[in-house]
């Protein structure tokens, strides 16, 4: 059977929390649920570091304004974490090259970071900071249920990950007047900082 559907998963759900993806695929393979983890997510230290960093991901993704700078410092993380967990379950499988398996899983990480963190930054326009709390718990139901999903039915994640991300990206296009506002009052934030420890 072809990895590709579970790759693109991974990579999907790696875009919102890249911890989590490396966190459960190793429990799935380390307790024997799952055949096509390889064995280097499933050693004893990748699994403490990616729960370590998983819990500190939980709290700073709820805080208002903290999500967006740790989504800002995970641009680069998230899509290379998706390509080399791609790349990790082709080798595992052998039915997909690793270099277009990383290149499938770092483009829907990519893509699925680009909807969370523009997403994350037009619900912290919101003045009222729960919002952040129930997006953040609907996105860590979300990639738990899709990647625990896709280890059964790789086929069918698939598609609802595919769906997901279209959804996503929609709405994303709805929401760029908004994130403009956001980016501009925080700029003019900045400047009044700047002026009056500058002053």
């Amino acid at each position: 059977m072809s990895v590709l559907p579970l790759v693109f998963t991974s990579g999907w759900a790696s875009g919102i929390n890249a911890y989590a993806v490396v966190l459960l695929l190793g429990i799935f393979g380390a307790t024997g649920l799952s055949d096509e983890v390889p064995e280097s997510l499933q050693r004893p230290e990748v699994l403490v570091a990616a729960g370590v960093l998983f819990l500190c991901e939980a709290v700073a993704d709820k805080i208002p304004y903290v999500d967006t700078a740790w989504d800002a410092a995970h641009t680069v993380i998230r899509p290379v974490s998706g390509a080399v967990v791609g790349a990790l379950l082709a080798g595992q499988s052998g039915s997909l090259s690793d270099l277009a398996a990383g290149a499938i899983g770092g483009s829907s990480a990519l893509a699925s970071h680009v909807v969370k963190a523009g997403t994350r930054m037009a619900v912290n326009t919101s003045p009222e900071p729960f919002s952040n709390v129930i997006v953040s718990v609907a996105e860590d139901l979300g990639v738990a249920g899709i990647v625990t999903f896709a280890m059964f039915h790789p086929q069918a994640a698939a598609i609802i990950a595919g769906a997901l991300l279209l959804t996503g990206l929609v709405v994303l296009y709805f929401l760029i007047s908004r994130i403009s506002r956001f980016l501009r009052r925080r700029a003019q934030r900045r400047e009044e900082k700047r002026l009056v420890t500058g002053a």
